[in-house]
């Protein structure tokens, strides 16, 4: 695997029945690197997410997540990781202060390593005033920023996103966005699944799935080019229109 490789997968495959979810996909993904994942509901992007977190055995292919094999070290591969999943994953049950320190906890760091980096990230986030709420009393935006800021805790060489803008205003997802970038500079890499084509733009290459199987992976400037559109829209749905699933 090339060094600055922290994803590299060939021929990954999951089957359920006969039913082929994802279908034969390889792709390599680079330290530091924003890496969209696109495609319509049902185009196989969460089932493969699932591999690469080491949540879903493949039926074929391989996989190295953070130098890690998908097959023989799931367990290494999830202390490598951060992941924020399409629905909150936060406890909202839980003050802002705890959920941090909950996670941090899982993530294995030391208490003293919780306490510092608790303070300087609410203080980042602008949630002094609110650390001893309950997380369900924030407006979603909020807690979006904080569920992205937790699955970086730990500081993970990748973070996975799972359609981690949805049901948020346009303004929240810039701003999330910004928090993505940061991470990027950081040295994270940055996997995310969006259906939202204009965050296409944002990730330095994009993968456009439709019924399984890779149909287009290059820079969203590239790919405008290659299909001559004024927009990933228009790439999109020339890759999509012909797409046999409706769900995922």
């Amino acid at each position: 695997m090339n060094q600055k490789s922290v994803i590299q997968v060939k021929n990954l495959t999951k089957r359920f029945g006969t039913f082929t979810a994802v279908d034969n996909i390889s792709f390599t993904v680079q330290k530091g690197e924003i890496f969209g994942f696109l495609g319509a509901n049902g185009a196989g992007k969460t089932t493969a997410m699932r591999m690469l977190c080491g949540l879903s055995k493949p039926t074929e292919g391989s996989a190295i997540i953070a130098g890690f094999d998908i097959y023989q070290e799931t367990e290494k591969i999830k202390r490598s990781i951060g992941y924020m999943s399409q629905k909150f994953s936060l406890y909202e049950d839980l003050s802002v202060n705890e959920n941090i320190h909950f996670f941090g906890g899982i993530y294995g760091l030391s208490k003293k390593e919780i306490r510092e980096r608790a303070s300087l990230l609410i203080d980042k986030l602008g949630l002094k005033s609110a650390s001893d709420k309950l997380v369900g009393s924030l407006p979603l935006g909020w807690k979006q920023k904080l569920a992205f800021s937790v699955a970086i805790f730990h500081n993970p060489k990748i973070v996975f996103l799972d359609e981690p803008t949805g049901g948020v205003d346009p303004i929240t997802r810039r701003q999330f966005w910004d928090l993505i970038y940061e991470a990027s500079d950081s040295g994270i890499t940055v996997f995310v699944t969006t259906h939202y084509m204009d965050e296409a733009t944002y990730c330095h290459r994009i993968t456009m799935m439709v019924d399984g199987v890779i149909k287009a992976l290059d820079t969203p400037s590239n790919l405008k080019e290659q299909y001559k559109a004024e927009s990933i829209d228009e790439v999109f749905f020339e890759l999509a229109r012909n797409a046999k699933r409706k769900a995922d």
